[in-house]
C-alpha cells in the first residue's frame, strides 16, 4: 500500500473579482481585500483528488502538507475532510518573504520527516503565481525523479503510470518509485467532501512544524534562500485610443482608411 503526500497551498480565491486585489508598492506584493475568502489552490485540490484514486483503488495513506501562515482551519483541512489521513501545517517566520527555490526545499525537508513514501503529488502550479516550479524543485531537493501535468496517475507493483498531458494530446510514462508527479486539470473534478469526512476532518488536529523541526537549514529558507529578486509588482495600465477616419464618399474614406493603417505600420 503507497504512502502519499500531497502538497497544498492556502490562496485568496483566484474567482474573485480582480477590482477586489490591489498593489501594495511599498511591500511590493498584491493585497486581496478584506472580503476575499481562502481556498486551497484548485490544482492542489485536483492532486489530492490523484493520491484519494490511488488509496481507493488499493489502500494507503494519504499526508497532505501546507506552507504557509495565518491558516484558516475550514479551508486547509479540506483534504482532510475529502479522504486524507494526516495534516502537516509548516508555519515559521523563517519560511516569508521565499520564492519557489525556498518554498520547494522547505516542502522537501518537511516530507523526508514525514518518512517514507513511494509519491509526492503537487498540482501543476497555483493559482496565484502561476509559476508552476515548486514541484519539479521538490524532486530535485529530494533526488528522485519527476513527472509534470499528469492527467491520469496509476500505481502498481513498485511502479507508476502516468499519462501525460502535451501540447497534441498525452503520452504514457511509468516511473518507478519514489518519484514526485504534478497533478493537472484534465484529472477531473476532485470529490466534493462528505458529511462523515468533514466531521472527521473538524475533530483532527494538524500536525504544525516549524524550521527547527524539519532540521532545515534556515539560510535556505524563505528570504534568505530566495533566487530570484521580485523588482515590481504592478497593475497593467489599459488605455484605448479611437480615431474616426472620413472622406467625401465610401471610397475616399477607405482609401483614407488603407493610407492610416499603413502610416501606423498595421498593414
Amino acid at each position: 500500500m503507497p504512502n502519499m503526500v500531497v502538497c497544498v497551498k492556502q490562496i485568496a480565491d483566484p474567482e474573485a473579482p480582480a477590482g477586489s486585489f490591489r498593489v501594495d508598492p511599498a511591500a511590493n506584493k498584491v493585497v486581496p481585500a478584506a472580503g476575499v475568502s481562502q481556498v486551497v489552490s484548485p490544482f492542489d485540490e485536483q492532486a489530492v483528488e490523484a493520491a484519494l484514486r490511488i488509496k481507493d483503488a488499493q489502500g494507503g495513506k494519504v499526508t497532505a502538507v501546507s506552507l504557509g501562515q495565518g491558516f484558516v482551519m475550514d479551508v486547509i483541512k479540506k483534504p482532510l475532510s475529502m479522504g486524507g489521513d494526516d495534516l502537516v501545517l509548516l508555519e515559521d517566520a523563517a519560511f516569508e518573504g521565499g520564492d519557489s527555490r525556498s518554498t520547494a526545499y522547505a516542502l522537501a525537508m518537511a516530507i523526508k520527516k514525514v518518512g517514507e513514501f513511494d509519491i509526492v503529488f503537487c498540482g501543476r502550479q497555483a493559482a496565484d503565481w502561476d509559476a508552476g516550479q515548486v514541484g519539479s524543485g521538490i524532486a530535485e531537493f529530494l533526488g528522485v525523479p519527476s513527472v509534470t501535468v499528469a492527467k491520469k496517475v496509476e500505481a502498481t507493483d513498485g511502479k507508476v503510470r502516468v499519462e501525460r498531458v502535451t501540447s497534441d494530446g498525452y503520452e504514457v510514462i511509468e516511473v518507478p518509485t519514489p518519484v514526485v508527479i504534478t497533478v493537472s486539470n484534465e484529472l477531473g473534478e476532485p470529490r466534493y467532501p462528505k458529511l462523515k469526512g468533514i466531521m472527521a476532518a473538524a475533530k483532527k488536529e494538524p500536525i504544525r512544524w516549524n524550521a527547527q523541526d524539519i532540521g532545515a537549514d534556515a539560510s535556505q529558507l524563505g528570504a534568505a534562500g530566495a533566487r530570484i529578486k521580485l523588482l515590481k509588482v504592478f497593475q497593467p495600465v489599459k488605455e484605448g485610443k479611437c480615431e474616426i477616419i472620413e472622406g467625401d464618399s465610401p471610397e475616399e474614406a477607405a482609401a483614407n482608411l488603407a493610407l492610416k493603417l499603413r502610416e501606423t505600420k498595421l498593414i
